[in-house]
């Protein structure tokens, strides 16, 4: 799992096998949990489309606040996440953002 960045009790995250995928997005997982990343994953935000920016929802288990704050956080962060997204597919370490 590639981390992103923290924000509030989430992390932003992809996964290796996001890199195949043909629309970049971002996992949001639940910190603090135990379980396999499948089961703390409570929300999947796509940030593109063909290249350019478009930030959706794909799926959330979140609350309208939690997504509201998460797409907004993406929106103002979109240029600094899709670079660390660059940089870990590339096989880089990147320094995880806290984004408040």
């Amino acid at each position: 799992m590639g981390k992103l960045a923290f924000i509030l009790q989430f992390i932003l995250s992809v996964f290796p096998a996001d890199a195949l995928e043909n629309r970049r997005h971002i996992h949001v997982v639940r910190r603090g949990s135990k379980k396999s990343h499948r089961g703390d994953t409570v929300a999947k935000i796509w940030i593109e489309e063909n290249g350019l920016k478009k930030i959706e929802i794909a799926w959330s288990e979140l609350s309208k606040t939690d997504e509201k704050l998460i797409l907004e956080a993406i929106d103002e962060h979109w240029d600094g996440l899709n670079k660390s997204i660059d940089e870990i597919f590339a096989g880089r370490k990147i320094r995880i953002k806290h984004i408040k």
